[in-house]
């Protein structure tokens, strides 16, 4: 009997120690439910062929099997079956077909850019930007910001823009909707919609370093008047995320605490998405300008620290960060940048700068 009871219980002991929250299963959002849905269809369609294809890989061998006793039915100039081939090239064009078309309709349903334009009300506005190791929310139409937690209402759609301040990264809520890649220098959108009040877990669901196991957050999902209390909360909370302030919360760390601002620098976001938070560096938009009207050329090169990002980012296996790499003799260290005449980005338009480099 203990023989006959090990393999189920070491299974579920798997499963316990795995410690799986199945909530793409239990979904709280019209967004999540529909991603359930999908999966669900798109594997019972497989299992049309799965379970039948399994089955005849066990029937098969034993019922023609070499030693069998009624050989009656062995025929070795059968060649060509209509009727099987009609099933064995019928029933999977169908499920692909069919499969196909539920794969059409759900790509467009769930395009994570798509505004959910089916729910009332107005949406609101989040900025997301994944950290060495933490998450920063920013509230722009509210003016405050959080670490590590995502306070939203719960039956109003949200519309989330999402960069990176280093390497790729991944915003997961999957109770809430599917995953959405954050990377540097870009910006990339997710809508979603809680159904219901509560807590849901979030977190980073690509590697980026030492800090990746505790980059994770919690979305609460409050009512109305709940998450006026919140934004009014953290108003009072008495911080100001300057951008001074963006380039200390950018320094790598693990496990940091949920902190709220007050507070928000205008136009932070686009600083960000830019590369540009920091004083004399150039912006992606105006650097892309300068390309195309032909960079700086040889007599640029001293300005090269303005366009410096990576560089000063470099961390080590511990998430520590490292000194600049001096690469050529003409790149001083980034605290020597407010010696160049880049301090206002708005002013890098690409003539002007080809000039300043002639």
């Amino acid at each position: 009997m203990l023989k006959i009871l090990k393999l189920p219980l070491l299974t579920a002991s798997l499963l316990a120690l795995a410690g799986c929250k199945y909530d793409i299963l239990a979904p709280q959002g019209w967004v999540a439910v529909q991603e359930r849905n999908l999966l669900i269809i798109s594997t019972l369609l497989m299992l049309i062929v799965i379970i039948p294809v399994l089955f005849l890989g066990v029937y098969f061998p034993w019922k023609y099997r070499a030693g069998r006793d009624d050989t009656s039915d062995y025929d070795p100039e059968f060649s060509h079956s209509t009727k099987l081939e009609l099933l064995v090239w019928g029933v999977p064009i169908a499920i692909i077909l069919v499969l196909g078309s539920v794969t059409w309709v759900y790509t467009h349903r769930l395009d994570p850019y798509r505004p959910l334009d089916h729910v009332e009300g107005e949406p609101l506005r989040v900025q997301a930007v994944s950290l060495d190791w933490k998450w920063l929310f920013i509230y722009p139409d509210e003016g405050v910001a959080a670490v590590n937690e995502l306070a939203i209402p719960a039956g109003r759609p949200i519309e989330i823009s999402l960069t990176s301040s280093t390497v790729m990264n991944t915003l997961s809520i999957p109770a809430l909707s599917g995953m959405v890649y954050s990377m540097a220098g870009m910006e990339t959108k997710l809508h979603l919609i809680a159904d219901n009040q509560g807590t849901f877990a979030g977190r980073s669901a690509h590697y980026s370093g030492p800090g990746f196991s505790q980059m994770t957050f919690d979305t609460n999902a409050l009512d109305e008047d709940g998450f006026e209390a919140w934004v009014a909360n953290a108003r009072k909370a008495g911080k100001a995320l300057s951008r001074q302030a963006y380039l200390e919360l950018e320094k790598p760390t693990i496990d940091a605490p949920v902190e709220l601002f007050g507070n928000v620098s205008d136009g932070l976001f686009d600083r960000i998405v830019g590369l540009c938070v920091e004083d004399g560096k150039v912006c992606m938009h105006h650097m892309m300008m300068q390309d195309e009207q032909g960079g700086g050329g040889i007599a640029g090169l001293p300005n090269a620290p303005a366009y410096e990002y990576d560089n000063l980012r470099r961390i080590d296996g511990f998430g520590n960060l490292l000194p600049p790499k001096r690469g050529a003799e003409y790149a001083p260290h980034h605290d020597q940048l407010s010696q160049y005449p880049w301090n206002d980005p708005d002013q890098l338009c690409g003539t002007n700068v080809k000039q300043e480099n002639a």
